[in-house]
């Protein structure tokens, strides 16, 4: 396909409407669309919190009847089947766009070439594949969900230069600064979920949520508890929605039920430690596209060592902490088995340097590029 470069344009622009909705939108991906006609915007938009409208209906709405004879610039296939809205791909046809580009078809198979099919028939330019790299990059997590059944899972770290993420006696507030404990805030407000283990609750008591930055919703807590010992003072069942996770039924279940959290079970073969894939899972089956790990060296360890993470997100500060506690703790064999990432960048936030490091790669992994 030669695209044009008013096309990359477009659908850059279509991006940049996907990114304004991505904190509030799952379990539905946020979809970006604008409409052109004469190679001029007639409108953007972007889908809202679910249930709302997607971004085809918003950019047709701001349109009015100048959308017919229109091209849509759109980051992911418009959808075909009824959900909680009508199929967008009949509004787009009922509005009179002539033309449809998308960046990316729907993973999902209820949808899955249907809506651009649907489209075709009715006489409208189909096209898709334009700047689809860019476009998987942001839809990640929906992706994941839908062809692997479960999250993306992004583990953050805060740690020093020689790897620790606290002293020995546990302290480790605060490693890195200001900027980049609210550059966390920015993480967390586009994940589903975070995830944390019970030590943590029991030694820093967190909270887990999105603060200083504007969200609709707040991200579920996930607390891997295997006894169910989390104290039902904690502040982080005072935030909710709290789930949960243990291995083992215990009489504490009653009153952490009673406190707001929702408790479940989920063993290994064992039956003493969670089953992390199977966690996954459980998180995909709850609507949760992208989830964040903020947890000790253990957990941190547990998760690597199941393959499970898909996105480390290391904020580095320039101090040295000696011997204390490792940001992950698993053990390997033979150095062969070193788990080595697809894609590194590297960025300064304040005196810290934010290493993102990706161990899975949509392009490849899922699609087969």
């Amino acid at each position: 396909m030669a695209w044009r470069s008013i096309d990359y344009f477009m659908m850059a622009q279509a991006l940049h409407q996907a990114k304004l909705g991505q904190n509030n939108t799952s379990p539905n991906p946020s979809v970006g669309c604008v409409l052109i006609k004469n190679d001029q915007i007639l409108s953007m938009g972007h889908t809202q919190a679910a249930g709302g409208a997607h971004a085809e209906v918003m950019a047709l709405r701001a349109a009015g009847h100048a959308a017919q004879g229109a091209t849509a610039y759109v980051t992911l296939e418009p959808c075909s089947h009824f959900g909680k809205t009508p199929p967008c791909a009949d509004a787009l046809i009922a509005a009179g766009v002539t033309r449809v580009v998308a960046a990316l078809l729907d993973p999902n198979p209820l949808v899955s070439g249907q809506g651009l099919r649907r489209l075709a028939e009715h006489g409208i330019v189909v096209e898709h594949g334009l700047m689809a790299a860019e476009a998987l990059a942001h839809h990640q997590g929906f992706f994941s969900r839908m062809i692997r059944q479960r999250p993306w899972l992004r583990c953050k770290v805060a740690a020093s230069l020689d790897g620790q993420i606290a002293l020995g006696n546990g302290q480790s507030q605060w490693i890195t600064g200001a900027a980049a404990r609210a550059d966390v805030q920015r993480i967390r407000a586009r994940s589903c979920a975070m995830i944390t283990g019970i030590s943590t609750i029991l030694h820093d008591d967190p909270q887990l949520n999105v603060r200083d930055f504007p969200v609709e919703r707040q991200p579920i807590k996930v607390i891997l508890d295997s006894q169910m010992r989390t104290p039902v003072s904690a502040k982080i069942l005072q935030q909710g929605p709290v789930l949960i996770v243990a291995a083992q039924e215990t009489e504490r279940r009653l009153p952490l039920e009673a406190a707001g959290a929702q408790v479940i079970l989920c063993p290994d073969q064992s039956g003493a430690r969670i089953d992390l894939a199977a966690l996954c899972g459980v998180l995909a089956a709850r609507g949760c596209n992208e989830v964040t790990l903020e947890a000790g060296g253990t957990l941190v360890g547990a998760f690597f060592a199941a393959r499970l993470i898909d996105e480390l997100c290391l904020y580095q500060a320039p101090v040295l902490l000696g011997q204390g506690q490792a940001m992950a703790q698993f053990s390997l064999s033979d150095l062969s088995q070193k788990q080595v990432p697809t894609h590194i960048a590297r960025r300064m936030v304040g005196d810290d340097q934010r290493i993102i490091m990706r161990f899975t790669d949509p392009a490849t992994d899922w699609l087969g590029k």
